[in-house]
């Protein structure tokens, strides 16, 4: 594949499910989310831990799938929330993402809402696990 644009490096052997290759393999595949390279996941990361809002982490998923192909859902556990632990973070199945992003995104979202907890009240209104009912 000819691409103008650097593709993330593959992970070593047996250290990553990513499936990198494979999704290179794939005549039409969608490639984008190797376009996330160690550099740019950096960036990602940093912005990710910068989060000011509600708002501004559910643009933050939209930019992600719209750029890169990944879709995150975030969603408070059933039942008790006594930490930002109780907050679910999970990907949709894509090849092509790496073991290590999928833990490090989440990892920089938990750590935005711990500086700003109103991130998580608010997510976890939007669920109506505050609201009246």
């Amino acid at each position: 594949m000819n691409s103008p644009l650097p593709l993330r490096n593959s992970c070593p052997p047996g250290a990553c499910d990513c499936q990198r290759d494979e999704l290179l393999g794939v005549p039409g595949a969608d490639t984008r989310v190797l376009l996330l390279t160690r550099n740019e996941e950096q960036r990602l990361l940093e912005r990710l831990e910068s989060l000011q809002s509600l708002e501004d982490l559910e643009r933050m998923q939209q930019r992600m799938f719209e750029n890169l192909g990944i879709r995150l859902h975030i969603e408070p556990a059933h039942g008790e929330v006594r930490s930002m632990r109780g907050i679910h973070m999970r990907f949709d199945a894509h090849p092509g993402l790496c073991r290590k992003t999928r833990q490090s995104i989440p990892a920089a979202i938990r750590r935005a809402m711990e500086k700003r907890p109103e991130i998580a009240w608010r997510l976890l209104d939007a669920n109506d696990l505050l609201g009246a009912g």
